[in-house]
C-alpha cells in the first residue's frame, strides 16, 4: 500500500500560497517521485489564483510544471487547492480533471484541499482526525486529502486510520516542526509577500514561479 510523504519546501509552499491569496481559490501542482511504496512530494508549483478554471492558461502552466518536473528527474505527483469560501472544502471539478489528468500519467497521484473554515478562531493549532491544523497568526489552514475512488473518476475525502499526519499514517510529514516554521515564515518573515505563481508571472515576466527561489526555502 502507497503512503505518501510531504517535504518541508513543498508544504511551505503550499502554505505560502494559501497566505498569499486568503480569499482567493488557488491551485499548483505536486512534485515528487515512488521510492519504496513512498511517494515523496519534494516541492510544488503554484499556478493560478485568477484564471483557476480548466483554461487555456491552466493548461499552459501545467505544460510548463510538467517540464519544470521532469528537468529534475520528478514528476507530477498530486494536486492541491484552496476554495475562494473558506467553509468549502470540497475539491473543485477542475481539481478533479487535473488530478486525473496527472493520475493519467503518475497512478498513485493525490490531491489536497486546503481548509479555511476555522480561520480567525483563536483556538490552539491541533490535528482532528484526519485533518492536519496549523495555526496562521493566529488564523488555522488545514490539508485535507483526496484520493480517486476504486474504478471511478470521482476523488473523495480519505479518512485513513491511523489520521493523516498523525504517527503510522500513510500521509506524514517529513518534519513535524514544518507548519510552526511556516507560520513563522508568514508571520515574522512576511515570506508570503515574495512568493509568485504563473498568474503573477503573467504579469511580471521577472517572478520566478517554478521554483520561487526568492523565498529561498530549503528543507528541513
Amino acid at each position: 500500500m502507497v503512503s505518501y510523504t510531504i517535504l518541508h519546501k513543498a508544504y511551505v509552499k503550499i502554505f505560502l500560497h494559501a497566505a498569499k491569496h486568503p480569499h482567493k481559490q488557488v491551485n499548483g501542482v505536486l512534485l515528487g517521485k515512488l521510492a519504496s511504496d513512498v511517494v515523496i512530494i519534494q516541492d510544488v508549483v503554484p499556478l493560478l489564483h485568477h484564471w483557476t478554471s480548466l483554461s487555456p492558461m491552466m493548461e499552459i502552466g501545467l505544460d510548463l510544471a510538467r517540464g519544470h518536473a521532469e528537468s529534475l528527474d520528478l514528476s507530477l505527483v498530486g494536486y492541491y487547492q484552496a476554495c475562494e469560501r473558506i467553509d468549502d472544502t470540497a475539491l473543485a471539478p477542475v481539481g478533479e480533471r487535473v488530478a486525473e489528468q496527472i493520475r493519467s500519467q503518475f497512478s498513485d497521484a493525490i490531491a489536497f484541499v486546503i481548509d479555511g473554515d476555522t480561520l480567525g478562531s483563536g483556538e490552539a493549532a491541533l490535528v482532528v482526525s484526519w485533518i492536519l491544523s496549523v495555526m496562521l497568526s493566529p488564523s488555522f489552514i488545514t490539508l485535507e486529502p483526496y484520493l480517486p475512488q476504486s474504478g471511478l473518476t470521482t476523488w473523495r475525502p480519505q479518512a485513513y486510520q491511523p489520521p493523516a499526519f498523525t504517527p503510522g499514517a500513510r500521509v506524514t510529514l517529513a518534519n513535524p516542526e514544518t507548519p510552526s516554521r511556516a507560520v513563522s515564515l508568514v508571520r515574522d518573515s512576511h515570506m508570503h509577500q515574495k512568493f509568485g505563481d504563473f498568474d503573477d508571472h503573467l504579469e511580471d515576466v521577472t517572478i520566478d514561479w517554478l521554483r520561487n527561489n526568492a523565498c529561498n526555502i530549503v528543507d528541513l
